[in-house]
């Protein structure tokens, strides 16, 4: 039976290693860029008129900037608050995400829309990393170059409980149900079937027999095949 008092295991503090704010920065800014480069390329790409392949940085100019200053400013931000609270969690990235927001909001010149952008922007980044930073749910700490199959295989050879725990917390021969339901109508019948597995060890006939038996004085004799 599992243990109704179990003991919480402390977290293992992990020693904080510096970041450096500067090359994170510069490689912002390659990447944001680059990106915003891309991005002013399919504007100019789809422009109806022909005004040539030099529009890409005059007219796409502001969005490679945009880009380029938000990507830096972020990634600037978030490796210099880690560095300053001597701590890797949620915080650096809200802060990051807020400055990061803010310079988005520069560009209309209005208090109320910086705030408001760096507020939405740190809200969204923050619930991001925070559930784990990753489309494909938190990353594992334990194992990390183990194989996806491996490693939930080993999951459920060290955490599955025994069948005896679980027939203790939820009854043997649970779910020994099978619902027939008819439906006649003008045009047909219809017949659906449902049937609901149960959990059967070993010996648990016997065991309900005698059960029956004990409780209610009928004894049931099991009916074989051959009927003898």
């Amino acid at each position: 039976m599992a243990n109704p008092h179990p003991i919480k295991a402390i977290p293992e503090e992990q020693d904080f290693h510096p970041h450096d704010s500067l090359k994170s920065g510069i490689k912002g800014a390659i990447l944001g860029g680059s990106a915003g480069f891309i991005t002013a390329a399919v504007q100019n790409s789809l422009a109806k008129t022909n005004i040539g392949a030099w529009s890409v940085l005059t007219r796409g100019g502001g969005t490679i900037a945009m880009f380029t200053a938000v990507t830096s400013v972020y990634t600037f931000s978030k490796d210099a608050t880690a560095n300053l609270r001597e701590k890797d969690d949620t915080w650096n990235t809200t802060v990051a995400s807020f400055l990061g927001g803010a310079t988005i909001g520069l560009r209309t010149g209005r208090v109320p829309q910086i705030l408001g952008f760096g507020a939405g922007f740190a809200a969204i980044m923050s619930a991001f990393e925070y559930t784990g930073g990753s489309l494909r749910g938190r990353a594992r700490t334990e194992n990390p170059e183990m194989d996806e199959y491996e490693y939930k295989e080993s999951q459920r050879k060290t955490r599955r409980r025994p069948v005896e725990e679980t027939l203790v917390h939820i009854g043997e021969g649970r779910g020994t149900k099978t619902f027939i339901t008819t439906r006649t109508t003008s045009s047909d019948n219809m017949i659906s079937t449902r049937v609901v597995s149960c959990i059967k060890p070993e010996g648990y006939e016997e065991r309900r027999r005698e059960r029956l038996k004990e409780k209610y004085g009928v004894e049931i004799n099991p009916v074989r095949a051959d009927g003898l």
